[in-house]
């Protein structure tokens, strides 16, 4: 991957913007250049998109939503920018943080009026660090069906998508004004097409382990949950164009992905009354704290595992969850009747789980109050019959990234912005501060969403200010 001197170079072909990514961003940016009337290309590594938004649970943060209002939700930018600066503490850069949360309601409402995408509100309960009902999902609350949705609405848009097209090299003038890129088939051919502007939309670099290894050794033996096509490719070009990369040590992690299946257990279970427990029947944190940091957490106990410990009730609750229905239908839900068979059937100290679960329905009660900080009062004591599922501890995408301003433009480490360069998603550096424990619940698509569609904006007026 590296840029080369465009001086010179001559190309067959030409579109008015290249966009690097068939994931959320690169879809959302294209729809956002079509519906301002200009044909974007969309080059695609794989042959049928998907990327980390397929992996994901589908859900963006919105505020503001006719979805919210319909049922009375109480929401606005401040709020969200709030909660995101609570969680990051401070670190995610003010201008970023609010052109997301700003753009984060009209793109949704856009996303289903304009193009048909189906997301409604997730109910029922909030997610870590959320001050109000915001998340918007498909109805199957998996990102393989946004996914869809948005490739249904690129298809109706008469959007050119290149697949099983991987760009290795960018061509480049010596003011970082990208002219054009190469990009190799799976046959070995090449191809070299120009382009007036450029959006990079190609994720991370959870995929690449040398770049795991420097700058979050800590996840280095973790299971990896993202896309293995991100490898940090944006960053690469960035540095080659003269670009800053910032809070390369931030990522989201998830503590309740069930192992040895390989399937993402809803951390809806834990904010309604869930509980972990490692192989010695212990709880060894606050699970309300996230579940990005508990990823760590997670990987910290024997054997890198825990259990995570639910009832009848929420077991209910997991199945409204098509992700939870896999794994149940994998296997990978246990059930005992009562704590003696819970702790033979998971292979724990039962004396040990009676004491952690008397002491959670002593919190559940308000007798007493948790030693890791978690309010256990506002839900129900878990009870009998019991269900657990093994989980592990993983990495799911990194948020470090080229830095940006407001109009999603690539910066210089003066400040001073690319020619026309623009990163959103994975690429650009997100809102979650420098560390684990920054990520706020859909930070990702958050960020792929709304910057995609910030990307395309700012990439039209560049087009129609040169027609």
């Amino acid at each position: 991957m590296s840029v080369l001197p465009a001086q010179g170079k001559q190309f067959e072909a030409e579109v008015p913007v290249a966009i690097i990514g068939g994931g959320a961003c690169g879809l959302v940016a294209a729809l956002t250049l079509a519906d301002a009337g200009i044909a974007p290309l969309v080059l695609e590594r794989d042959a049928l998109p998907s990327g980390s938004t397929g992996l994901s649970s589908g859900m963006i943060p919105a505020c503001g939503t006719p979805q919210q209002r319909a049922i009375g939700v109480e929401d606005s930018v401040e709020m969200l920018v709030h909660d995101i600066q609570a969680k990051a503490k401070g670190q995610a850069d003010p201008a970023i943080a609010h052109a997301v949360a700003t753009a984060s309601g009209p793109t949704v409402e856009w996303l289903v009026d304009r193009h048909g995408v189906e997301l409604t509100l997730v109910g029922g309960f909030l997610y870590p660090g959320f001050s109000a009902l915001r998340m918007h999902a498909p109805p199957s609350r998996q990102g393989a069906d946004l996914m869809a949705g948005l490739l249904r609405a690129a298809e109706a848009a008469e959007i050119d998508i290149m697949t099983n097209a991987t760009v290795t090299d960018l061509f480049a003038n010596d003011d970082g004004r990208v002219v054009g890129l190469a990009l190799e088939r799976p046959d070995g051919s090449r191809e070299e097409i120009g382009c007036r502007a450029l959006i990079l939309a190609c994720n991370g670099y959870g995929g690449n382990r040398s770049m795991v290894a420097e700058h979050i050794p800590e996840m280095i033996s973790a299971e990896y949950f993202g896309h293995p096509g991100n490898q940090g490719e944006a960053v690469t070009w960035g540095s080659a164009l003269g670009a800053a990369a910032k809070h390369m040590t931030a990522y989201q992690g998830h503590g309740s992905v069930a192992t040895p299946h390989g399937i993402l257990i809803t951390w809806a279970v834990m904010m309604n009354g869930g509980i972990q427990v490692n192989t010695l029947g212990q709880r060894f944190s606050n699970e309300h704290r996230g579940y990005s940091e508990q990823a760590v957490d997670v990987l910290g106990q024997p054997d890198q595992t825990a259990w995570a410990i639910l009832d009848e009730r929420l077991l209910t609750l997991g199945h409204e969850f098509e992700e939870f229905n896999l794994a149940e239908a994998s296997g990978a839900v246990r059930h005992g009747a009562d704590i003696e068979e819970l702790a033979k059937i998971i292979d724990v100290p039962v004396e040990t789980l009676r004491q952690t679960l008397a002491k959670t329905a002593a919190c559940a009660n308000g007798e007493t109050t948790d030693t890791f900080g978690r309010d256990f009062t506002t839900q129900p004591a878990l009870k009998a019959p019991y269900y657990a599922i093994k989980v592990t501890g993983a990495l799911f995408h990194t948020q470090g990234g080229l830095e940006i301003d407001a109009q999603a433009r690539v910066l210089r480490p003066d400040g001073s912005a690319l020619p026309n360069v623009y990163a959103g998603g994975g690429a650009a550096c997100g809102v979650s501060g420098s560390k684990v424990w920054g990520y706020l619940s859909g930070n990702g698509l958050l960020t792929a969403v709304n910057l995609g569609r910030i990307a395309g904006q700012t990439a039209a007026d560049l087009i129609a200010a040169k027609t």
